[in-house]
């Protein structure tokens, strides 16, 4: 399964407002809208984080390297990516007159660390840093995203440091998660050997007690490398229904 971790960047929108508490923006005042700036992607098992950005690279070949990588996938994991980096990329998609990139499946991890755990924040710097994993590359703030629009070379150095680490603390992450995310893509499906972990793709599952349904039972695996359960698809027992009148 080819696994593409991915994480965007996005200039702000700049608007007229008379005040900076509850402001109702209509759309003329709306003298820019944000835009994708620069991504960041890498390959499950791949040492190189890929940056790419309207500063370094020009708008359109930014554009059409993160099309052509999502192409590419299987599955991308990202951190709160559906709702944020996978709208956003393809609002771009559709401006520059492309089709939609070939499909794959979203793994966003936000949405994993929201519904499987109580961490007293949700936010990415902070979980990375309580699972002792990594952490965020420290910056300038508003600032830097300022000091990049102005063509300020050195902020792009920094924004370039700052978007690849979050790939690369997204991914750590990822490996840490594995084992929870209960609709992971079945790397069964994506190779030659039927019999591996669903979630990591492990070879050694150990056979550890029965699942049980409503009315059958499955053989339970347990991944030796990921700690990931899954069970059989082959019913061991089929209890039969019984037509009480």
């Amino acid at each position: 399964m080819k696994i593409l971790t991915l994480d965007i960047e996005t200039s702000p929108n700049l608007a007229h407002v008379w005040g900076l508490f509850k402001q109702n923006v209509a759309i003329n005042q709306l003298m820019e809208s944000g835009e994708v700036i620069a991504f960041a992607a890498k390959w499950y098992g791949s040492k190189e984080v890929k940056f790419y950005s309207v500063h370094h690279d020009g708008k359109e070949e930014m554009v059409n390297a993160a099309h052509a990588l999502l192409s590419k996938a299987d599955a991308v994991v990202h951190f709160n990516g559906k709702t944020f980096d996978i709208p956003h990329l393809n609002r771009e998609f559709v401006e520059h007159g492309l089709t939609p990139p070939a499909p794959f499946k979203q793994i966003d991890l936000k949405q994993i660390v929201a519904k499987q755990f109580r961490f007293p924040s949700n936010k990415l710097d902070y979980v990375v840093q309580r699972l002792n994993i990594g952490k965020k590359t420290p910056h300038t703030g508003h600032k830097l995203w300022v000091d990049c629009l102005n063509g300020n070379d050195k902020a792009w150095a920094l924004m370039r440091k700052y978007n690849k680490m979050d790939v690369e603390v997204t991914e750590k992450l990822y490996d840490r998660l594995i084992p929870w995310i209960p609709s992971h893509p079945n790397h069964g499906l994506y190779g030659d050997d039927k019999r591996v972990c669903p979630n990591c793709g492990g070879p050694e599952l150990k056979k550890q007690g029965k699942a049980y349904t409503a009315m059958s039972v499955y053989q339970r695996y347990k991944c030796v490398d990921c700690g990931k359960w899954s069970r059989g698809n082959k019913r061991l027992d089929v209890t039969p229904i019984t037509d009480v009148r």
